[in-house]
């Protein structure tokens, strides 16, 4: 928990309660939660959470470059915890999410025919090697 705490210190964001169970949650391997998901797991463990304080957390998050926003899936939100560039894939099959480390060259310079790269999103959809495990298993 001293860990979250100085991240967020670093980004001048006060660490209340709320703030640090919603970062410790997003700070989990592999999540990519959404703000319901964050809220329905918090909410029992901590009774005076709202919804509200999820969103506005999650933005304030966001907005200092603690978290990532995915906001290509089905017109869904989802937060990841920031760090190094990857991919991500979505399994059509059972709706997992899994992070790819891309493998792409190019996507390593900050300039791509004359443009100034800042983010890279790269979103790929599929079958899921458990769910085709299942498949070949059935």
């Amino acid at each position: 928990m001293e860990e979250l705490k100085n991240i967020l210190k670093m980004h001048n964001i006060s660490p209340s309660l709320h703030r640090l169970k919603i970062l410790e949650y997003i700070h989990r391997p592999y999540t990519h939660s959404t703000a319901d998901e964050i809220f329905q797991a918090l909410e029992k463990d901590i009774p005076t959470l709202s919804k509200t304080t999820v969103y506005n957390t999650l933005k304030t998050f966001e907005k200092n470059g603690i978290i990532s926003a995915l906001s290509i899936f089905e017109n869904e939100t989802r937060y990841e915890f920031k760090k190094q560039e990857h991919a991500h894939f979505k399994c059509e099959k059972c709706g997992e999410i899994f992070d790819i480390a891309h493998p792409f060259d190019f996507l390593k310079e900050t300039e791509l025919e004359g443009h100034f790269i800042k983010n890279q999103l790269i979103y790929l959809k599929g079958i899921c090697r458990n769910c085709l495990q299942k498949t070949e298993n059935a």
